[in-house]
């Protein structure tokens, strides 16, 4: 277990993404679902702010995408009360097919852009849709992963943005769990054992992060992203 907070943390350095994502696939096969989810909340919480603190740009990432880290509370609770009625790992499933679509599209076409018209549009919608789907199956990277990179933001506007959103939906999950019985102390403790395998992990992944250009970061971004949604297929099957 402690091997997989390693490596999902260094990959979360690398990309400033993907430590639940990665980790989930694993903690699911040997715990399931509904107990590794609490698991991963105190890791997750602490690689995200380091994350946050290295990346900057923390109040022009608020007055941009408030709209959208608002909306994600609203949909956070909707998906954590569907986890209780369908089959989460069915629902990631599907998610992790649209999710390889959109990998497919973003790296046919690099240049897609949205306008400034739809970022206003799309923003509340896609934080709603991402609460759900982090509810239902854990992953936080859908849709706002995609409306994030279809701004073409400099890169530490990006990584302050996901994590922002990423922390929120963290700390309503905890709450969440908490309430459904979920986040016992156990699982309080294993969690803050595996923060420091984390910590070593995330140091790692960040001399790799600053070595990337601009493209290869968006290409690294697009290869875990396909990682996470064959993880999310496999665990479907």
């Amino acid at each position: 277990m402690f091997a997989t907070y390693l490596f999902a943390a260094t990959a979360k350095g690398v990309t400033g993404l993907g430590f639940s994502t990665v980790c989930l696939p694993f903690l699911t096969l040997t715990v399931g679902l509904k107990e590794a989810l609490p698991l991963l909340i105190i890791p997750s919480l602490s690689t995200n702010l380091i994350v946050m603190r290295q990346a900057g740009r923390f109040k022009e990432t608020l007055a941009r995408f408030w709209p959208m880290l608002l909306t994600t509370l609203p949909g956070l609770m909707v998906g954590l009360w569907l986890l209780t009625t369908i089959d989460g790992l069915m629902a990631g499933g599907i998610l992790g097919s649209v999710l390889l679509l959109w990998c497919a599209f973003a790296y046919a076409k690099p240049d897609f852009r949205l306008s400034a018209t739809w970022e206003r549009r799309l923003g509340p919608v896609s934080g709603f849709l991402t609460g759900v789907t982090n509810g239902v199956t854990g992953s936080q990277v859908m849709p706002s992963m995609p409306f994030l990179m279809s701004l073409h933001l400099d890169r530490n506007l990006f990584l302050q943005a996901i994590n922002c959103s990423f922390t929120l939906s963290s700390v309503i999950m905890a709450f969440g769990l908490g309430k459904l019985g979920l986040f016992t102390l156990d699982a309080a403790i294993l969690s803050v054992l595996g923060t420091v395998c984390a910590f070593v992990g995330l140091s790692l992944g960040e001399r790799v992060r600053k070595r990337l250009s601009q493209d290869a970061f968006r290409l690294a971004l697009i290869l875990m992203l396909v990682g996470m949604a064959i993880g999310l297929i496999f665990r479907a099957i």
